[in-house]
């Protein structure tokens, strides 16, 4: 159990921008152009909103010690 929260706790963003990006293929190929394409939008948003997160974690981690 604790490999998979781990697991869950690194990869998180990579599995939610996946599911994202898979949504928006689904959404295109349904004939939602442009949710699928409001939705892929979201692919970017959320690898670089974990990754600004990891960088603030870190450097308040840094000020602790």
């Amino acid at each position: 159990m604790n490999k998979i929260i781990e697991f869950w706790g690194i990869y998180y963003p990579i599995i939610l921008a996946f599911l994202s990006f898979l949504y928006s293929v689904t959404l295109w190929f349904t004939g939602h152009q442009l949710e699928g394409i409001f939705v892929g939008i979201w692919v970017p948003s959320i690898l670089s909103a974990s990754i600004a997160l990891r960088q603030r974690r870190a450097h308040h981690n840094d000020q602790k010690n």
